[in-house]
């Protein structure tokens, strides 16, 4: 079987990957359930060829998050529930019904209108969604109540962020970013109680708050809080490597490194 631009290449070999009975073993044993850390894995590898700026990365890593569409597309398939020409559909129906002004009439003509137009039809397609699952028998909806459009499967940051967001169009909100502040201190104040009572589940309450107010003063502030913590992340990698190959440079290593030796190249790095 040889390499193709053409999707339907990839469809085969996932077919002839879960042929029970000359497929891959690892492939034919798999499910929903044991892929999906594989999908959300791939999505954040995405994320970071995005960031990194390194196109590619980008390409390989999109083929990646690709395939997983297609290996769930595939398990459905042989369930009869779907295959990935439905979903090919679904994502192209979709797309076209909440562009109206691109595909069909509409006076959206600018940012501010496509978004209320858009949040508008997906309130139609919820309510659709709603009847299919009752005409299927299923009672629960787990869109219950104004927040239930935010995913609950979301990164806690992210989900923390689209929850303010959320409440914010109906007036929830602080009017401007200086009392997050006040909001934050009183956060550090509740959790160095909490640490000082030696009360795990209430310091895991606490940091929460925390966490989660920082998160607000991030979104008033238009600093948006998954990335500027990627930020961050990045900028640690950076300077503890500086720790590293300067240990590394002298002689020493990191296992045997004492904190002050730690702090000081810290400190160099930070000055670089």
């Amino acid at each position: 079987m040889e390499a193709s631009t053409d999707i339907n290449r990839l469809l085969e070999i996932m077919a002839a990957l879960r042929q029970p009975e000359t497929g891959c073993p690892w492939d034919i044993v798999q499910t929903f359930e044991t892929i999906k850390p594989y999908t959300i894995e791939e999505a954040y590898e995405v994320a970071d060829a995005i960031e990194r700026k390194d196109p590619d990365d980008l390409c390989e890593e999109l083929g990646d998050l690709l395939l997983q569409v297609v290996f769930h597309a595939r398990i459905a398939e042989e369930a009869g529930q779907f295959n990935f020409g439905d979903v090919v559909e679904a994502i192209t129906r979709k797309m076209i019904r909440r562009h109206p002004h691109v595909f069909a009439r509409s006076d959206a003509d600018t940012p501010e209108a496509v978004k209320a137009q858009w949040d508008a039809i997906k309130q139609q397609e919820k309510a659709e969604r709603l009847a299919r699952r009752a005409a299927r028998g299923s009672a629960d909806d787990p869109d219950t109540g104004y927040l239930g459009s935010v995913q609950r499967s979301f990164p806690a940051l992210t989900e923390a962020l689209k929850l303010q967001e959320r409440a914010a169009k109906v007036g929830f909100d602080w009017s401007e970013a200086a009392p997050i502040l006040d909001k934050i201190e009183e956060e550090i104040g509740e959790l160095r109680e909490a640490l000082a009572e030696n009360r795990p589940e209430k310091v895991k309450d606490e940091l929460g708050d925390l966490i989660f107010a920082l998160v607000n003063i991030g979104r008033h502030v238009g600093a948006e809080p998954e990335q500027a913590l990627r930020g961050t992340n990045t900028k640690f990698r950076k300077r503890f490597s500086y720790i590293e190959t300067s240990l590394q440079a002298s002689g020493e290593t990191l296992e045997a490194a004492s904190l002050e030796r730690m702090e000081e190249l810290w400190q160099a790095a930070k000055g670089r």
